[in-house]
C-alpha cells in the first residue's frame, strides 16, 4: 500500500511534541489500523464450475480481454498467502485488451460450495477505466461491496471447512457505464452488483484457481501449538484478522487495524485525526514469536505498539510519544482524556489503537472468559489476559513488567500479562525476547498529517457513517476558538461550536482523477475530507489526500 495522506490536517491534533522518529512518531495520536490448527492449501482436481460468458474481443487492439496474476495461474492452486491460513491479503491481478468504450470495471470473486449455491468472496466495483490491474494488498482502488462469510465490506479469503477442492473464480467485467448502486457499501452484495451490471457488460475476463485445506505446516511442535493458540484466539474476528502459521519462528497477525465496535466516541481531548484502514497485511503483518521465553533482561516499550489485540487492532503503552513524562496527567493518554470509551483513539497515521484494556472488545464475552482466553498477544509472544487468573482471583502483577508466571490455558507457559485499570494498564515492559517488529514499527505506518501540536478540549465526540452518502462523520464540540489547516501553510479559524469532519475513500472516476495528478504518482488510494459545522456550512475547503 502507497504512502497516504488523508485527513484534514488540523493544527490541533497530536498528543506530544518532540522528535518525529519511532513508531508513535508516525502512528500515534499520542503525539498527536477459524482454524485452531495451522493449515495449508493443496492442489487437487477442480470440480465442475458454472458456465462463464466468453471473453469479449477488444475493438481497440483486436486481442482477447484477459485477466491474469503473477501469483496465481489458471487451474493452479490458490497460494496460502491469500487464504485465511496465510496473510489474508488480496492477490495481484492484471488485465489487458479491455473492450473499446469501457467506462469502468467490476471484479467479483466467487466459489460454489454446492451445485446450487454461490458464495461471494470479493466484491469490488467502481474500478476506474484507466486501471490495468490491482497490486497485491490493494487498498483504495474501487469500492468494496458486501462479501460473504461475515467479511462485510472486505475480502473474504478462501477458508473452506468442507472436504475436497474448491474452485475460486475471479470475473472481471468491462462496463459501458458506472453501475447505479446503494451509497451503503455493505448493501452492495455480489448478487446486487451482478444485477446492476447485467445491461452494462461489454466483456468478461476470468481466472479460476483451486484450493483444498490440508494439514499442519509448522514443523516445530511447540511452535505449532503456540501458533494454534493465536489462531484459536482470533476465531470470532476471522473477517477482520488472520494468522499465518507457515513459519516456525513467528506467527504473523494480519489485519487492517480497525475495530468492529464503535470508535472515537467519548474522547474529550482530541487531535482531530480519524481511523483509517492500515496495511498490516502480507509483509507488514505483525510477527509474534512462537517460542517465547523469559529473557535475561527486559525490553522497554516507551513508544508505539506493544502487541496486537485479537481483533487485529494494535495495543500501545499508556503514554504519549516519548513516554510518560512529568506534568499534568503525566503523559498518560487515558488520564488526559484522549481515549474513547473503548480505550482507543486514532494516531498520527490515522491508525486506530488501544492504550489500555480493550473493554469494548472484552464486552463480547463474559468477564470470566478472559481469565483463560487471550485478549491479545504481546510482541514477545506471551499472551495478554483479562483482569483475573484462571481461578477467578485478581491477577497478581509483578514489579518487573506487570505480569505473572501462573500457567493459563490457551497460551504459552512461562509468563502472561493481565490488564488492570491502573497504569500501565497492560504491561510496562516486555519480559521475553521481543519480535523484530518492536524496532520496525515505523515502517508499518504511513503518516498522513503535518507535525502535530497539543490536543485541545472537545466534548460530544462521536464517529458514525452517513446513511445518505457513506461518508464517515467525526462530530465534536469545541468551547474555544481553534485553528485548522489543510496543507500546513494555510490556516482557518473556527469559532466555538459544533463541527464535523467528513471523510470517504475515493473510487471510480474521482479516484482516477486524483491519481492522475503528478503529486500522486505511484499512489493507489485517496480520500476526500470535508470540514463543516453541524449546519452543513464548510469551514475550510474540501481536500483530498492520497497514498
Amino acid at each position: 500500500m502507497s504512502a497516504a495522506g488523508l485527513s484534514i490536517v488540523v493544527m490541533l491534533f497530536a498528543c506530544g511534541g518532540g522528535s518525529t522518529t519511532g513508531a508513535d512518531a508516525v502512528s500515534s495520536a499520542d503525539a498527536t489500523t477459524n482454524s485452531s490448527t495451522a493449515s495449508t492449501i493443496a492442489t487437487t482436481p477442480a470440480p465442475a464450475i458454472p458456465t462463464i460468458p466468453p471473453s469479449a474481443t477488444s475493438a481497440a487492439s483486436g486481442g482477447a480481454f484477459t485477466l491474469s496474476s503473477t501469483a496465481l495461474v489458471e487451474g493452479g492452486n490458490y497460494a496460502t498467502e491469500f487464504t485465511c491460513d496465510g496473510a489474508k491479503s488480496t492477490p495481484p491481478l492484471s488485465w489487458a485488451n479491455a473492450p473499446a468504450n469501457t467506462k469502468a470495471f467490476v471484479l467479483l470473486m466467487t466459489t460454489q460450495p454446492t451445485s446450487t449455491s454461490t458464495k461471494w468472496n470479493w466484491v469490488l466495483y467502481n474500478i476506474p477505466a484507466t486501471a490495468t490491474g490491482l497490486a497485491g494488498n490493494s487498498v483504495g482502488v474501487g469500492t468494496l461491496g458486501g462479501a460473504d462469510d461475515g467479511a462485510g465490506t472486505a475480502y473474504a479469503p478462501p477458508c473452506s471447512q468442507g472436504p475436497g477442492a474448491k474452485t475460486y473464480t475471479f470475473s472481471l467485467y468491462a462496463l459501458s457505464a458506472m453501475p447505479t448502486l446503494s451509497n451503503v457499501a455493505s448493501a452492495n452484495t455480489g448478487s446486487v452488483v451482478t444485477a446492476a451490471i447485467a445491461s452494462l457488460k461489454l466483456g468478461t475476463a476470468t481466472l479460476n484457481v483451486t484450493a483444498t485445506r490440508a494439514g499442519a505446516t509448522v514443523s516445530s511442535s511447540v511452535a505449532a501449538t503456540n501458533c494454534a493458540f493465536i489462531q484459536s484466539s482470533i476465531v470470532n474476528y476471522g473477517a477482520s484478522v488472520s494468522v499465518d502459521c507457515t513459519a516456525t519462528d513467528y506467527g504473523k497477525i494480519a489485519s487492517q487495524g480497525l475495530a468492529s465496535h464503535p470508535m472515537m466516541n467519548g474522547i474529550v481531548a482530541s487531535n482531530l485525526q480519524t481511523p483509517l484502514a492500515q496495511n498490516f497485511l502480507g509483509a507488514n503483518a505483525w510477527k509474534i514469536p512462537l517460542t517465547p521465553a523469559i529473557a535475561a533482561s527486559t525490553t522497554a516499550v516507551l513508544d508505539g505498539p506493544i502487541g496486537m489485540a485479537i481483533n487485529g487492532v494494535p495495543i500501545f503503552n499508556p503514554c504519549k510519544q516519548g513516554g510518560c513524562a512529568a506534568g499534568p496527567g503525566g503523559g498518560d493518554t487515558k488520564v488526559l482524556g484522549e481515549l474513547d470509551v473503548c480505550n482507543g483513539h486514532a494516531g498520527r497515521a490515522d491508525d486506530y489503537h488501544y492504550h489500555a484494556a480493550p473493554v469494548c472488545l472484552m464486552a463480547d464475552q463474559s468477564a470470566s472468559y478472559w481469565n483463560t482466553h487471550p485478549i491479545g498477544w504481546a510482541l514477545d509472544g506471551f499472551a495478554i489476559f483479562g483482569y483475573n487468573n484462571p481461578d477467578g482471583t485478581t491477577a497478581t502483577r509483578d514489579a518487573i513488567c506487570g505480569g505473572n508466571t501462573v500457567t493459563v490455558p490457551n497460551a504459552p507457559a512461562g509468563y502472561s500479562y493481565h490488564v488492570t485499570d491502573a497504569s500501565p494498564y497492560v504491561l510496562s515492559c516486555l519480559r521475553g525476547t521481543p519480535s523484530p517488529d518492536l524496532t520496525n514499527q515505523a515502517a508499518k505506518y504511513i503518516p498522513l498529517r503535518k507535525p502535530p501540536v497539543t490536543p485541545f478540549a472537545v466534548s460530544g465526540m462521536t464517529l458514525s457513517t452517513s446513511a445518505a452518502d457513506g461518508y464517515q462523520v467525526l462530530q465534536f464540540t469545541s468551547a474555544i476558538t481553534f485553528n485548522s489547516t489543510a496543507t500546513g501553510t494555510d490556516n482557518y479559524s473556527n469559532a466555538p461550536g459544533s463541527y464535523r469532519i467528513r471523510y470517504k475513500a475515493l473510487a471510480g472516476a474521482d479516484l482516477a482523477a486524483a491519481l492522475a495528478l503528478s503529486a500522486n504518482t505511484g499512489k493507489t488510494a485517496c480520500w476526500n475530507f470535508q470540514f463543516t459545522n453541524t449546519a452543513g456550512a464548510s469551514t475550510q475547503p474540501s481536500v483530498s489526500y492520497c497514498r
